[in-house]
């Protein structure tokens, strides 16, 4: 307190701020602490950068996921199609093979000759791989598939219509007005095309094929053919070997006693 001239002056006492001071073992603490709380944020940092990655590894599979469910239902919907179009063909096929067999006389309005009438010389029992046999009431023309269509289809190979259509040259000059059946037979294996889903669709189709020539192209009249899908049923050999499934897979042009009698 100052006096002086009548008044007396109140000056507050000016306090100096003084640093905090720490013993070593509390700065020992404090330093521990900083240590653990920057441990403890780096650790925090990894998880979350761990926690980052797996949302991304995450993202990734559900969108590949969504791809391969997307691709499956693409799968689906064609081979849906595809079923829808191999039941339209088979109901197609059984249809043209029903309106052929109706094409055919019956046994009552056919006639029969003896068997002896038959036993004549083809001249296409000397072509390779052709075989001509007697059996019992009918002569059988065998004619090798590898030689007429494409493997494990019904097109035909270059040059199996030819062989088709000399052997129905020799039938119509020996045997103008038989019956004649064209058979389709198989080996055991199953079709490898997916357009015959059993031996039996192949083998019709086959027969089929050659139906179909020999009336467009080798003048066979309709009434006088039938058509029969044997599949693997009447191996000649056995399936155990090559040569004998190559044996086995054949087209048979049977002729019958039965005579077609024209209108």
């Amino acid at each position: 307190m100052l006096t002086g001239c009548g008044r007396v002056v109140f000056q507050p006492q000016q306090q100096t701020a003084q640093a905090i001071q720490l013993s070593p073992e509390q700065q020992q603490t404090l330093a521990q602490q900083q240590q653990q709380y920057q441990s403890r944020a780096s650790e925090l940092d990894r998880d979350n950068q761990e926690l980052e990655s797996l949302l991304a590894q995450s993202r990734q599979e559900s969108q590949l996921l969504r791809e391969q469910i997307s691709a499956t239902q693409d799968q689906l919907r064609a081979t849906t199609d595809q079923l829808a179009g191999l039941q339209q063909e088979k109901v197609q096929l059984q249809d043209r093979t029903q309106a052929m067999m109706a094409s055919v006389k019956t046994p009552g309005a056919a006639g029969i000759r003896a068997n002896n009438t038959l036993l004549r010389p083809l001249s296409v029992g000397s072509l390779p791989g052709v075989e001509v046999r007697q059996d019992g009431d009918t002569i059988r023309v065998s004619i090798p598939a590898d030689e007429v269509f494409q493997y494990g289809g019904a097109q035909l190979k270059p040059g199996g219509d030819q062989l088709l259509k000399r052997v129905a040259a020799d039938l119509l000059a020996n045997y103008p007005e038989q019956v004649i059946g064209i058979e389709g037979h198989t080996d055991s294996a199953p079709p490898a095309s997916p357009q015959f889903p059993t031996s039996h669709h192949l083998s019709v189709a086959q027969a089929t094929a050659a139906y179909d020539l020999l009336t467009r192209s080798a003048g066979v009249p309709a009434q006088q053919l039938f058509v029969i899908g044997h599949g693997g049923n009447h191996p000649r050999m056995s399936n155990a070997t090559e040569a004998g499934r190559q044996a086995n897979r054949r087209l048979e042009v049977v002729v019958y006693p039965e005579v077609v009698r024209r209108r």
